[in-house]
């Protein structure tokens, strides 16, 4: 028996030994597996401090790193210099330029797969990358000769990624393989077009009209959920169904949620800015002063990396994208300049008849036409090819009717095609954005953008003499009997409703030393001029210029720090002149509720808005209590008129509220729900909304509203395009942060709406924000929301975030000597012998 024992035993401790051996093994194997991820990916890590022989230099370039890894680029042409900025821009971001690149070809699902192919077949729809290789040809010989020289400093590091087998230059590489084409000329100017598509929005603002239209016969009703901003009114419209009487609503599923990589942004978030300026006389130093925070989608890394340039002219700082090779914001020793979203109509979409006997036809003035067409072949990782029949008409580019949801409006037998002037051959915006770099005053920065052409902006500017604000771009020219003015999309073959090419430059709004001596733009309408005049019917902000306003003028004098107070406010202009219309019959009525019921939590949540000032801080609750209430009213108003429709207003349009809540011509019937028997009031709306938020507020943070925090739910989403979503590496490559602001207040974060878990996601927001003094230019301040490096084993990747979530800057000085003083590292490029 003790034989048997023993032999069992030996046996289990056989068994135990080889499964410490098995599981030491997989440890080992994995410990060896990291090891090997980290050192392959750290290989791509740069080197800062070298000096490198690299072809295409006339003479040595020195690229000093301040301790913000901010580079410093000298040199002794111009050419060398965008030579150094070309590389240093692909040593930080190879990855983000090449998927940058790959999107305006339409090219991203020979890396992606299927997970792309939507975006693919609209950017070939656009066909952005071949107006960027013809716009090319229209450069002037400087803008040329700045383009070629950026482009061999980019492949100057690909060659040297590729010689010192340094991780294929960024760890992305390894996981989506593809071979990388050495950059080109027009790669730069697709990288424009880009970004004209991500800060245009009417197209998509045109759909959502016409299908409202559809949905809704009122036309009051329509006047209501899609408010023009205040000012003069605008003449009535046609109904949609008046123009297609065979046009039916389809109310189809839901749209799919965004894709990271995609550019084109929902209606809401299409593009945004804040820009003041403050003449001399206005001005505690004596020196004009300057604001500029451009709002884009967040991301990791930034869309934004900082840069100093020392050219011939002297010397520009301020925010660059990776892939172009200007100072999009910033300054010079002599001038400073800011953008912020214009919002100008610059596109209109045409419904086109196709011809019943040939599809290949469309109808014109002149009678049938044939399409312009060529097929395009969009290559999908591990899938079969997909092969596209490309179709243009003289109004523009067919799209499908799965972009921007055009089948839902267009009737059988149609097609819609789109005019935008970003889809243009000649385009010289970038060249524009080179002169601007080198223009010594306003004047001549004022006269360098009439070359400019998309995506249309504000141009704010500040000299040592004062102060001015040009909208730019190219302005379409329509006809004053066009039939829906642009705002809606109309029929094709009408000529009234056809661009008649563009205004004049001169046409474009302009502001030079107003007479109070500040200036501000907050995307906010800029005038009112009649149509075709008029520059836009739908403009963005209409909020957060009143707190701008009052901030603005309740100072004789500003300062650095006071524009730094306002570029940082977080009061919301919103909450403060809403939550006493809409609780105007809620406050302190009725006897105090029992503990523990729903009354009592409504009492409670009341009464912190009651005693709240409208900041929107990270560390307070009531921020949280007002946005989720504000959200639920706006669900209740308007679900039982718009049914479906209403997922396509995620965001509150603080207008519509104000217009209900005022019963602006019987706007309080949005009110009643037409599917019940009594009447509502709006009262009765107000407290039921209430109900709702309080509810997914206590299953989401519990009942104890005292202790809520608006920064739990309010996080700056800067997710990796790419990686985002990817289990365990999401914890990272994402740089998630608790922040203040909201959708309204001048510090904008803008939230990504709906009624889900994660609506209040900080998702758009300023990337860079600058402030400069030109009483003491080198006191001048800038910030990035994440790092100046897009690789995640970078210290660099992350470290400006939390200076940026905390309102806080670093020195933008053009100080060679300071910049050496913490470098982080010098770099020297020499020409190869």
């Amino acid at each position: 028996m003790a034989r048997v024992e023993t032999d069992e035993g030996h046996r289990m401790g056989t068994v135990f030994r080889w499964l410490m051996r098995i599981a030491g093994g997989m440890v080992l194997l994995i410990v060896l597996a990291v090891v090997g991820v980290y050192y392959l990916a750290s290989r791509s890590l740069p080197e800062y401090d070298k000096t490198r022989a690299v072809e295409g230099l006339s003479a040595g370039v020195e690229i000093v790193r301040d301790n913000a890894n901010v580079p410093h680029i000298f040199g002794e042409t111009d050419e060398d210099v965008f030579f150094a900025l070309g590389y240093a821009h692909a040593q930080d971001r190879m990855w983000q330029m090449i998927t940058l690149r790959r999107t305006a070809q339409g090219r991203l699902s020979e890396v992606f797969g299927l997970r792309t192919v939507g975006i693919d077949k609209l950017m070939r729809r656009l066909d952005i990358y071949t107006l960027a290789r013809r716009s090319a040809e229209a450069q002037d010989a400087q803008t040329t000769a700045a383009l070629k020289a950026y482009s061999a400093g980019v492949n100057a590091r690909l060659a040297e990624v590729n010689e010192g087998a340094l991780g294929r230059g960024a760890p992305e590489m390894f996981l989506f393989e593809s071979a990388v084409a050495p950059w080109q000329p027009a790669d730069s100017l697709a990288v424009v077009k880009l970004m004209a598509l991500q800060l245009s929005g009417h197209l998509g603002t045109e759909v959502e009209r016409a299908r409202v239209s559809l949905a809704l016969p009122d036309e009051n009703m329509i006047e209501d959920i899609l408010p023009d901003t205040p000012g003069k009114g605008i003449a009535a419209l046609p109904a949609y169904a008046a123009l297609f009487p065979e046009a039916a609503l389809n109310y189809a599923a839901a749209a799919p949620e965004r894709d990271p990589l995609s550019p084109v942004m929902p209606v809401d978030l299409a593009g945004a800015s804040n820009a003041f300026a403050a003449a001399a006389t206005r001005s505690a130093s004596g020196g004009t002063l300057l604001a500029n925070d451009p709002h884009l989608g967040l991301s990791a890394p930034s869309i934004w990396y900082l840069a100093r340039l020392e050219l011939s002219t002297g010397g520009v700082i301020g925010g660059t994208i990776p892939g172009m090779p200007v100072v999009l914001v910033g300054r010079s020793a002599n001038l400073g300049w800011g953008l912020t979203s214009s919002y100008m109509d610059d596109q209109d979409v045409h419904i086109e008849q196709l011809n019943p006997d040939n599809p290949e036809e469309y109808k014109t003035a002149d009678g049938w036409k044939t399409f312009e067409t060529r097929d395009s072949i969009v290559t999908v990782k591990d899938e079969r090819s997909v092969t596209l029949r490309l179709r243009w008409t003289d109004n523009g580019p067919v799209l499908s009717g799965s972009d921007y949801r055009l089948a839902d409006i267009t009737p059988p037998g149609h097609v819609a095609s789109v005019s935008w002037t970003a889809l243009s051959d000649t385009d010289t915006s970038l060249q524009a954005g080179l002169k601007l770099m080198r223009a010594p005053d306003r004047a001549a920065a004022v006269a360098a953008m009439e070359d400019y052409v998309a995506p249309s902006q504000n141009l704010m500017l500040v000299d040592a003499d004062g102060i001015a604000m040009k909208t730019i771009g190219a302005m379409p020219r329509r006809a004053a009997e066009h039939e829906t003015q642009g705002r809606m999309p109309s029929r094709g073959w009408m000529p009234q409703n056809q661009w008649q090419g563009m205004l004049p430059y001169s046409a474009n709004p302009e502001f030079i030393d107003p007479t109070g001596g500040l200036l501000a733009n907050t995307n906010n309408k800029l005038l009112d001029r009649p149509f075709p005049l008029h520059v836009s019917f739908d403009w963005g902000d209409t909020q957060r210029i009143h707190r701008l306003q009052r901030l603005m003028n309740t100072r004789q004098v500003h300062t650095r720090d006071s524009f730094i107070e306002a570029q940082l406010d977080t009061v919301s202009y919103t909450a403060r002149s809403l939550l006493p219309l809409i609780g105007a019959d809620l406050w302190f009525t009725g006897e105090a509720a029992p503990e523990g019921t729903p009354e009592r939590l409504r009492q409670r949540a009341l009464q912190l808005l009651a005693e709240w000032n409208g900041e929107m801080n990270e560390h307070l609750p009531e921020p949280l209590i007002y946005d989720a209430w504000l959200r639920a009213l706006q669900t209740r108003l308007i679900q039982d008129d718009l049914g479906p429709l209403t997922r396509d207003f995620p965001h509150v349009d603080p207008i519509f509220i104000e217009r209900v809540y005022r019963d602006i011509d019987g706007a309080s019937e949005w009110c009643d729900i037409r599917q019940s028997g009594p009447i509502e009031t709006c009262t009765d709306i107000a407290r039921m909304a209430l109900d709702d938020a309080l509810i997914w507020i206590s299953e989401t943070y519990g009942t104890a509203l005292e202790s809520l925090r608006w920064g739990d739910a309010h996080q700056a989403a800067q997710d990796h395009q790419a990686l985002g979503q990817v289990p365990i590496l999401r914890y990272f490559v994402n740089i998630r942060q608790s922040t203040s602001g909201g959708d309204n207040t001048l510090m904008r974060g803008a939230t990504k709406g709906g009624l889900g878990g994660d609506a209040f996601l900080n998702v758009h927001a300023a990337g860079y924000r600058g402030v400069y003094d030109f009483a003491d230019p080198d006191s001048s301040v800038f910030i990035i929301s994440t790092g100046q490096s897009g690789h995640p084993l970078s210290r660099h990747y992350d470290d400006l975030a939390q200076l940026w979530r905390r309102g806080e800057y670093i020195p933008m000085s053009l100080d060679a000597d300071l910049a050496r003083a913490a470098a982080v590292g010098v770099t020297h490029l020499v020409p190869k012998p």
